[in-house]
């Protein structure tokens, strides 16, 4: 097969936006700005937090601080270049600029989705096998939960890409986004694309539809178990398993509908692509943080360590 330079007389995709007014992209503009700031004040709290806080050194905090970073990591993918953008009338990005875009995005988006899965087993043994769960979730277990996150990722994007990067695109090159998203770049190939079309529906659709049923069924037995066995604890244990449905609701609803069933024309596809790459790593911090007393605590316990150590040096 031919290299993609010597394949394709496409040397960049215009991208589209969300509005051809400039009045309103200046409001996008500033709109996205603070939400990108947020996505990063926030996200890095909570990993700094978790990090020097010992009365968060357990499971549930270390998988919720690289969930932290999966977001912090999947937004600054494609959020940056999105506010720049807003500021331009001609919203270029050369082709392997784009391919590299998709690749991290589909590579943190990948690694994000097996660590809801591995966030949800650790709520499955704390509220199903209290006894055990020390045993259970140990070093070792975070471990291959982190090593299986990245692999995962990893091997979802690459089982793409490696079929993306070789195709010839010779003619079209306006997304219509606001930034590379693999169903739309594929519909530009100069080449019949029907067998990685399935295989997008596959890998990103139909997995994405898979897990995001295997956690509903596993809140529901749980939420099943809090019920039958009422405790002290059910009001906390349902207000976090609330928190991770919420955002396990959040990251795979516009997913599910971008890439089970990419390649028909949904105008709505701009909107959702907003809402998982910048909407939701926003809203995760929120969620996280504001229905949680030991983060919230553990935030204030941190301020007050800076500005006395900052006061007393």
């Amino acid at each position: 097969m031919d290299t993609l330079n010597n394949s394709s007389s496409v040397s960049e995709f215009i991208l589209l936006g969300l509005s051809s007014s400039q009045e309103i992209q200046i409001l996008f503009f500033a709109i996205f700005l603070h939400m990108y700031v947020a996505i990063v004040v926030g996200n890095l709290l909570i990993v700094i937090t978790v990090i020097f806080d010992s009365h968060l050194h357990s499971p549930m905090y270390f998988l919720l601080a690289n969930l932290s970073f999966f977001d912090l990591c999947f937004s600054s993918v494609v959020t940056p270049k999105v506010i720049a953008d807003f500021l331009r009338k001609r919203k270029a990005i050369s082709l392997w600029g784009c391919m590299t875009q998709m690749f991290f995005m589909h590579f943190f988006g990948g690694g994000e989705m097996s660590l809801l899965i591995a966030m949800a087993i650790d709520r499955y043994v704390a509220i199903c096998k209290p006894l055990h769960y020390k045993t259970i979730m140990n070093r070792r277990v975070l471990t291959v939960f982190l090593l299986f996150s990245w692999t995962t990722g990893f091997i979802h994007t690459t089982s793409q890409m490696a079929f993306t990067v070789g195709l010839p695109f010779c003619g079209p090159n306006v997304v219509d986004s606001i930034f590379c998203d693999l169903p739309l770049v594929i519909k530009l190939a100069c080449t019949e694309t029907y067998t990685l079309e399935l295989l997008v529906i596959a890998d990103s659709g139909l997995l994405s539809v898979f897990c995001f049923i295997l956690l509903l069924i596993s809140y529901i037995i749980m939420l099943v178990t809090i019920w039958q066995h009422s405790s002290s604890a059910s009001s906390k244990a349902v207000s976090t398993l609330s928190a991770h449905i919420t955002v396990v609701t959040l990251f795979f609803g516009p997913a599910i509908f971008i890439y089970a069933f990419p390649f028909n024309s949904f105008s709505v596809d701009k909107f959702l692509s907003v809402f998982y790459s910048i909407i939701t790593p926003f809203l995760n911090p929120i969620i996280y943080t504001l229905r949680n007393q030991e983060m919230k605590a553990a935030i204030k316990r941190l301020n007050k360590q800076h500005i006395g150590s900052w006061l007393n040096p």
